[in-house]
């Protein structure tokens, strides 16, 4: 029993964490599903475009 209950708390605190970036996500914090992730190649292009100025 003491099992069940464990994993039920796992799963609502995950549940709870995703709402979170969810709607940290929505507010434009962070990227996290819906948005999908920036590509790291683009991120160091812009960086080597504003080293190199």
């Amino acid at each position: 029993m003491e099992i069940v209950i464990a994993l039920v708390f796992a799963a609502v605190v995950l549940f709870c964490a995703d709402r979170l970036l969810l709607w940290l996500e929505g507010r434009g914090h962070i990227h996290w599903r819906r948005k999908g992730r920036k590509k790291i190649a683009d991120e160091r292009a812009e960086l080597d475009n504003l080293l190199s100025k």
